[in-house]
């Protein structure tokens, strides 16, 4: 395994080949956001209560949900009132990742319960690990590198989608 206290380069971008992933700011019962990564056709999806974070020093706890499929990855709107995920979906972030551990498959990556990916998106840039503690329960840890930053906050400075550029209540009054 690798040291999570490794420096990630982002000249490292360019090594491997990406698959997609997306995040999702979810308000349902509780505000969360959705990460979401392609692996064998599907988006293995985890909710992180706090949302992510570029600080080093915050280990937010993810949990990991059933499957989606990728076409969901796109999907913005309101989820009505009654059906599983009631409440505003938001795409908040989106792009590319690479497996940062090129010798283990994805698939072999969540079975061990160690994930480490580059993520290359609009606003989520650098190495990211997902480490497994109990069944469902993970936790996202952001990895030292030039991304890494204790004082940039994620959340309040990236209040809008990143495919239509509308804010949680637009997106909300729109679909009303």
């Amino acid at each position: 395994m690798s040291d999570l206290s490794n420096t990630i380069k982002p000249k490292e971008k360019a090594l491997s080949s990406s698959q997609k992933f997306v995040v999702q700011k979810h308000d349902a019962s509780h505000l969360h956001y959705d990460l979401r990564i392609a692996v064998d056709g599907v988006y293995k999806s985890w909710a992180i209560p706090k949302g992510p974070s570029f600080s080093t020093k915050h280990k937010r706890l993810a949990v990991q949900v059933e499957d989606h499929p990728l076409n969901y990855g796109t999907f913005e709107g309101v989820i009505p009132k009654g059906e599983y995920g009631a409440g505003t979906v938001m795409v908040w972030d989106r792009g590319t990742y690479r497996n940062l551990k090129k010798e283990t498959s994805m698939k072999q990556c969540l079975k061990n319960g160690r994930i480490e990916i580059f993520l290359n998106g609009k606003i989520l840039k650098g190495g990211f690990a997902l480490v497994r503690f109990r069944e469902k329960n993970w936790l996202l840890i952001k990895m030292k590198d030039d991304y890494a930053s204790d004082s940039k906050n994620l959340l309040t400075s990236n209040p809008k989608s990143v495919k239509s550029g509308k804010t949680m209540s637009q997106i909300q009054k729109e679909k009303s």
